[in-house]
């Protein structure tokens, strides 16, 4: 094997440093991707009903329901949304604030509707 040019080595180095640097890319983009909690909306209840989350960190709930058209609303965050029937609605959300706070049912889906809620835990 002949001997390799400064040149030659330089570009193979930067080359093999590339290439371990793109096999390092989705594991980085996979520890920065929020959370993901289902919630699943049904009459009259969600589940799960107590949701813990961490002030600061980044989640996404993903709104399921299985009987009727629902409403998603967690008022103290600002979140709000329609979960209609066979959709999965996803809806980001970055506490900033910690505490205990109610998330409830805002479409008429029935007599039990107005005991539809839950609560969102956050530690601070």
């Amino acid at each position: 094997m002949a001997p390799q040019r400064p040149d030659t080595r330089r570009r193979l180095l930067l080359a093999s440093a590339a290439v371990v640097a793109a096999g390092a890319l989705p594991t980085l983009r996979a520890a920065d991707a929020p959370r993901v909690i289902a919630v699943h909306a049904r009459r009259f209840t969600y589940s799960p009903n107590t949701i813990q989350l961490k002030r600061g960190e980044p989640v996404v709930l993903e709104l399921t329901t299985e009987d009727t058209m629902m409403g998603f609303n967690a008022p103290d965050f600002g979140v709000r949304a329609d979960i209609p029937l066979g959709a999965v609605v996803r809806v980001p959300l970055t506490p900033e604030k910690a505490g205990r706070f109610t998330f409830l049912c805002d479409v008429f889906c029935g007599s039990g509707h107005e005991e539809m809620s839950g609560t969102l835990v956050v530690d601070g």
